[in-house]
């Protein structure tokens, strides 16, 4: 009977600490009415030349935000802002042969050592707004496509796990050293993954 406690505990303490780091997100497309003004005139001022421009409110479990996805130059973007409409970072849809050989490299040994089956579903390249940081600098920086010492890489990833096939985003640094990860829902066919 005591081992039998001891067990239950023990797998109690185990279980719970991992579930309560979970974050989960939910995006969902909103009316341009819907969007923060400030973050509404700072796209009219800022951006011209888009394409597809759609918004959206994304709700995890700390916070929520606001994004303006869009295509300029063949490229898709994605502006994030807080519920106030301060920027937060500015995102670019890649593909892995964009991201330098050895930075892709140390995030797929990262990924190889926690997975032994994973793909990447989807990768962004994340510019966010650094302390002090000029907002048309960074957007001029996120517009040529640079690749810079202080970006980031979010990844989205499918991999085999016990209890059925399941998504995790990752967030990487420039030089490929592991930042973040968190576990995604399901997708939501509300919204375009771009």
């Amino acid at each position: 009977m005591k081992y039998s406690l001891f067990l239950m505990i023990l797998s109690l303490l185990w279980c719970f600490p991992g579930r309560a780091q979970a974050k989960y997100e939910r995006e969902f497309r909103i009316k341009q009415a819907d969007f923060p003004q400030k973050a509404l005139t700072l796209i009219k001022d800022e951006i011209q030349g888009v394409k597809r421009l759609r918004f959206y409110k994304e709700i995890d479990s700390t916070t929520i935000s606001f994004e303006a996805k869009f295509k300029k130059d063949r490229l898709f973007y994605s502006i994030e802002f807080n519920t106030e409409g301060e920027l937060q970072d500015i995102e670019i849809l890649i593909q892995e042969s964009d991201i330098p050989i050895d930075v892709l490299e140390a995030i797929t040994e990262h990924l190889k050592q926690t997975y032994s089956n994973f793909k990447i579903r989807k990768i962004q390249q994340q510019y966010p707004l650094r302390k002090g940081e000029q907002l048309r600098g960074l957007l001029k920086e996120a517009f040529q496509n640079l690749l810079l010492p202080y970006i980031n890489y979010e990844l989205i990833i499918s991999c085999k796990a016990v209890s059925g096939r399941r998504e995790f985003e990752y967030l990487f640094n420039a030089e490929g050293n592991f930042l973040s990860k968190r576990e995604s829902l399901p997708a939501n066919y509300d919204h375009i993954l771009y």
